[in-house]
């Protein structure tokens, strides 16, 4: 058996000696995390013989090693006597040891206190004042971000050699050739869907032919054009999020400004303007391809011919309605583009911030979206369009 008085002792232990009405604990070996289970059996073992006594010495001269679990389970057995209304007195300790004893000790020994219950309209005027507070940021940091890209537009209007076409060409191929495959497919079966739909409750009535009023109207001037600025803020917005709050987390955009580079018109602007081209143009496949999804159905489901599809298309549409979509789209794409870039900006240097910032990115895009589909449905309806 290992002798306990060898100064070549590893294991922790922690014996009780009564020294009249002190008793005296004796510590000696490795106090560290790798001997936990050992310690806590040493300090549970103690519990009932520590009661007796009024004061309490705790002799450390015997420990070779100490870390900060060791630190803690000293501290957390003084604070146990002094709760039983114990005096512990500390000897013997090295002096390597007293900073991180001290460090130990500023830990605080208080429990947090219980929230205090609070009343429910007092909760909720709280609640809604921090939204309030919050929206109000949010709606600041978009109107900064839109100001910042105003100017940045009518600087680059008087100086147009400042402006980045190869990286708003860039950014065209991705937002705009890249996503056509999944826009014509996306709008080609909401067509589809319309088309079914339409034909199965017209046929009620005997009127299948207004179907293609219905297509047509509806692809033309609200659907075709929400459907894809939903796409592009779902697919777009978000990768604008991420890039531009992953550049703000590896102080990309602190060393343009430290080159003397505004980031608004390095990062942004060619996105912005990339964006604004881009989407009118998908807006059109898409309508397209929601309109000959509903041609493809109308033949096959219901058995209208094409050439009565079209010439009833020709007369249930007009230009008006066409432009109506066209006219929504570069605004929408300005919404999109204007809050996934501010979005981006106020990244901050976590994973999780980032992660945040991008979901909140695509849900704010989807609700200004439609929110601005809204206003100018009031709007062209009040005009007469």
């Amino acid at each position: 058996m290992l002798d306990r008085a060898s100064p070549t002792v590893t294991e922790p232990f922690l014996t009780a000696t009564p020294d009249g009405d002190r008793l005296v604990l004796t510590a000696a070996g490795q106090w560290t995390a790798v001997h936990a289970d050992a310690l806590e059996r040493e300090i549970m073992g103690l519990t009932r013989k520590v009661r007796a006594f009024r004061a309490i010495t705790i002799d450390m001269g015997g420990i070779a090693r100490m870390d900060t679990f060791g630190a803690w389970l000293l501290e957390r057995l003084t604070r146990g006597l002094t709760r039983r209304g114990c005096e512990p007195t500390v000897t013997g300790l090295a002096d390597i040891y007293g900073p991180l004893i001290d460090e130990v000790r500023h830990v605080s020994a208080d429990p947090s206190p219980p929230p205090s219950e609070r009343h429910a309209l007092v909760y909720a005027l709280d609640q809604v004042g921090r939204t309030t507070t919050f929206i109000g940021a949010e709606f600041i940091a978009i109107m900064r971000m839109l100001g910042a890209v105003a100017v940045a537009m009518i600087r680059a209007a008087i100086k147009p050699w400042t402006f980045r076409f190869t990286s708003t060409v860039h950014h065209m191929d991705r937002v705009g050739w890249h996503a056509v495959p999944i826009i014509a497919l996306i709008t080609f079966l909401i067509g589809c869907i319309i088309a079914q739909q339409g034909i199965f409750n017209f046929r009620r009535f005997g009127a299948d032919i207004f179907v293609v009023d219905m297509i047509g109207i509806l692809v033309l001037r609200e659907l075709g054009v929400l459907i894809v600025c939903i796409m592009v803020a779902g697919r777009s917005g978000s990768a604008y999020t991420a890039e531009l709050g992953s550049m703000k987390m590896r102080e990309e955009v602190d060393a343009l400004r430290t080159m003397g580079l505004d980031p608004i018109d390095v990062l942004v602007l060619p996105r912005i303007v990339a964006l604004m081209i881009s989407v009118p143009i998908l807006t059109f496949i898409g309508s397209m391809a929601a309109i000959g999804g509903g041609l493809l159905v109308s033949w096959g489901y219901g058995g209208l011919d094409p050439t009565v599809f079209i010439s009833r298309l020709k007369e249930a549409i007009s230009l008006q309605s066409f432009l109506v979509g066209m006219v929504k789209a570069p605004f929408m794409a300005l919404v999109i583009g204007i809050v996934a870039c501010a979005e981006g900006f106020e990244v901050q240097g976590s994973a999780e911030s980032l992660g945040l910032r991008t979901t909140s990115s695509v849900v704010k895009s989807i609700f200004l979206v439609i929110v601005l589909d809204g206003f100018f449905a009031m709007f062209f309806g009040a005009i007469g369009i």
